[in-house]
């Protein structure tokens, strides 16, 4: 999240976690499903290109790095 611009998004659905971390791929993209970001986008382990938190808790905690509370809240979040 350091080395240039990012799109910060907070995603709420049942099963939230797996999911996107489905959809995102392994942390290597060399070993990620064909199809998935990291696959499609992603240069090397330090260079993913994308993030997803690993529980609930850290997305919460990591979600608050963007995002006021109320902002959340307005969404429908469970903050």
């Amino acid at each position: 999240m350091t080395g240039g611009p990012i799109v910060a998004c907070a995603l709420e659905r049942e099963d939230a976690v797996s999911h996107l971390r489905t959809v995102i791929g392994a942390t290597d993209p060399a070993e990620a499903a064909e199809g998935t970001i990291r696959a499609l986008f992603g240069t090397d382990i330090g260079t993913n290109t994308v993030h997803g938190s690993d529980s609930i808790e850290n997305g919460i905690r990591e979600a608050l790095f963007f995002f006021s509370e109320r902002e959340l809240a307005e969404s429908g979040a469970s903050v």
